[in-house]
């Protein structure tokens, strides 16, 4: 478990600095799943493709995180796998208003590496911080 919860914390302090230092802990075959994203489930299969989709994303990210919380890490039969609380808070940069959204995840790692984050969102606490 030390090994999940330090990739955690360093996904937390990617999200306050630059989300782009995390795409170091992603596998080569990476699977990032969000089963109940607006506008339905998505799925990258392999660190590129999540990439290819991460990287133009960002630069129009309206968020700017500044809090990351962990609130609880719990451990599954999988040694691998853990389910992650978390809340994420930060300003809406193009109006200064604060919010924060807490979020579920499924984490594989193997290695020191991300092979597999299936998050659970709040969708209805994402739009109401973003006002």
């Amino acid at each position: 478990m030390p090994e999940l919860h330090a990739v955690v914390e360093r996904m937390g302090q990617g999200w306050l600095g630059d989300p782009g230092a995390m795409d170091d802990l992603l596998a080569d075959d990476v699977v990032m799943e969000v089963p109940f994203a607006p506008g339905g489930p998505m799925r990258w299969d392999g660190r590129e493709e999540w990439l290819a989709f991460a990287e133009p994303a960002r630069s129009g990210f309206p968020v700017r995180f500044d809090r990351f919380t962990m609130l609880a890490l719990h451990e599954t039969l999988d040694p691998e796998v853990a389910v992650v609380e978390y809340e994420l808070a930060g300003e809406i940069t193009a109006t200064g208003h604060r919010g924060a959204a807490r979020f579920i995840g499924v984490l594989r790692v193997r290695d020191g590496k991300i092979a597999g984050w299936r998050e659970y969102q709040n969708t209805a606490a994402i739009q109401q911080a973003l006002g």
